[in-house]
């Protein structure tokens, strides 16, 4: 049976708010939408962090998971479910499931040897099934501990179509669009290499977009979570792509898709393990006069500009395959945009949760020093 002292709630309200200092002994009190309180231990060295973490989750009007002792309504464990579909489930290992879940690139394992695992894998099977909402709660290596059916309200979860690798269709508006293109820029090449930026700009670029990374233990708006590589690229490509705009320039986008396993020192076990990836090109003009450069800026991965190539070689995967797009599409999978940015900005911030919370845990805030 499911671990009777964890909860998956929204948080209603925190006492006293973030902003009046506590002189209450007791901490922090938590009210939840099933009516009921709990609290964070003042004598926890994290308890402030961890409220911030709940605040910010109330006003995302995101749930959260909750281990808490019986005897004391304490906050034991804090952790942050997604909330979403299932769109795959397939082994990967004996006793070992690979998830996949709508908005997510991260790799969603399953155990057959955490409790409750057959429970947990008939909830997983029944959201597949029926296309319906579920909470899924990990641990921050990404294994799955808890899933149940979550009720959402209006606009929290839009329809998104089914996701899947696109296959190559010249026919397709954005390929058509993109041929085009190419057949343009090959008629009046001289004029785009003059167009394309130097190398020297490129690193001026890519420094400015790295210099927008979150300080994991204050994670303060508009920073780009780019120290939780784990998930949420399409939102760092989608705001970086903006800050691009903003600067006169004109990035696309390219994504790839693979068995992925990237090195990385802002994850405690040094690698993050994803089915697809995504991150703005620019072009560069090369050392000849006609020679042109598509250059990914991915500081979640590098300090400097780098070719597809070796952004390709540096995700483990020789089979993996690459897209290009414009830079408006947000979500390959369904070539979804948001020309206002209203969902880059929420899962921005849902991940700056996620980095916080992970840098307030036992392994304390990115980069780790056991990473080579």
């Amino acid at each position: 049976m499911p671990n009777p002292n964890a909860i998956v709630a929204h948080v209603v309200r925190i006492d006293p708010p973030l902003d009046r200092p506590s002189s209450d002994e007791r901490g922090f009190s938590i009210q939840l939408d099933n009516e009921r309180t709990v609290r964070l231990d003042p004598a926890d060295r994290a308890s402030n962090g961890r409220a911030r973490v709940l605040d910010g989750l109330r006003e995302l009007r995101k749930p959260v998971y909750l281990e808490i002792d019986p005897a004391t309504s304490v906050i034991t464990r804090l952790l942050i479910p997604y909330v979403t579909r299932v769109q795959g489930i397939r082994p990967v290992d004996t006793g070992v499931l690979s998830i996949e879940l709508e908005r997510s690139h991260a790799r969603h394992l399953l155990r057959a040897s955490v409790p409750d695992a057959s429970e947990i894998e008939r909830a997983l099977r029944d959201s597949l099934k029926s296309s319906t909402p579920i909470a899924v709660t990990e641990t921050d290596a990404h294994e799955i501990i808890d899933a149940r059916p979550f009720p959402i309200g209006p606009g929290q979860l839009p329809p998104i179509p089914r996701p899947h690798v696109p296959p190559f269709d010249p026919w397709t508006m954005e390929w058509v669009r993109y041929w085009l293109w190419r057949i343009f820029c090959w008629r009046c090449w001289p004029w785009r290499w003059f167009r394309c930026i130097s190398m020297a700009r490129a690193q001026q670029v890519f420094d400015s977009m790295s210099a927008t990374s979150c300080a994991p233990l204050t994670v303060s708006p508009p920073c780009i979570p780019f120290m939780y590589p784990d998930d949420g690229c399409w939102a760092r490509a989608s705001e970086m792509c903006r800050l691009m705009i903003a600067m006169g320039l004109n990035p696309k986008k390219v994504w790839i898709q693979g068995i992925l396993h990237a090195v990385t020192k802002n994850n405690p076990a040094c690698f993050v393990g994803w089915n697809w990836h995504v991150a703005p090109t620019l072009c560069v003009r090369g050392k000849r006069f006609w020679q042109t450069l598509e250059m990914v800026i991915d500081p979640s991965l590098f300090t400097t500009p780098v070719s597809q190539a070796q952004w390709k070689g540096a995700q483990g995967d020789p089979n993996a395959t690459l897209t290009a797009t414009s830079a408006s599409i947000f979500m390959l999978f369904g070539m979804s945009t948001d020309p206002a940015y209203t969902q880059t900005n929420i899962d921005l911030a849902t991940y700056r949760m996620y980095l916080l919370n992970r840098s307030l845990g036992p392994d304390g805030p990115p980069p780790y020093a056991n990473c080579p």
